[in-house]
């Protein structure tokens, strides 16, 4: 009985552990790209990290949760979903992204700045300044060319 209850905390308490860990391993890659390498990331670079970070931090949680009450199965399924639904979203910020930084579609205003919309000096100096530094539109780094 205890081996047979060991068996099935075992796999969703791993699926969730292994699922925090990816997620955290692609934060850190992220972090050490900018931090270590000076990768600037552009505002959808940001938006992708929010994703993983919840999924990190909800799988953590739960295989924790799952370890304190192991009668307490069902969470885990709940848990993998959410994070399963967290990752959806975050690969289609991905697929948008790169579909700007290929010029399939244009980007959001907040990533490239708006375009020919000053009137005067002062207004084209704000707009100059209020575009960001690291463009969406942009390839920052591509692995295979």
């Amino acid at each position: 009985m205890l081996n047979t209850m060991l068996t099935r905390l075992c796999q969703p308490v791993a699926a969730l552990a292994l699922l925090a860990l990816a997620a955290a391993s692609a934060l850190g890659v992220a972090l050490v790209a900018q931090y270590g390498f000076g990768l600037q990331p552009c505002e959808l670079c940001v938006y992708q990290r929010w994703p993983l970070l919840a999924v990190a931090v909800l799988c953590a949680a739960a295989a924790l949760v799952l370890l304190a009450r192991p009668r307490a199965v069902s969470l885990s399924s709940g848990a993998l979903a959410l994070a399963g639904a967290l990752l959806l979203l975050d690969a289609g910020i991905a697929g948008f992204h790169v579909g700007v930084e290929q010029g399939w579609w244009e980007g959001t205003d907040s990533c490239t700045g708006p375009a020919g919309q000053a009137k005067t000096l002062a207004e084209l100096k704000a707009q100059i300044m209020a575009t960001p530094i690291v463009r969406c539109d942009e390839v920052a780094f591509s692995l295979f060319g």
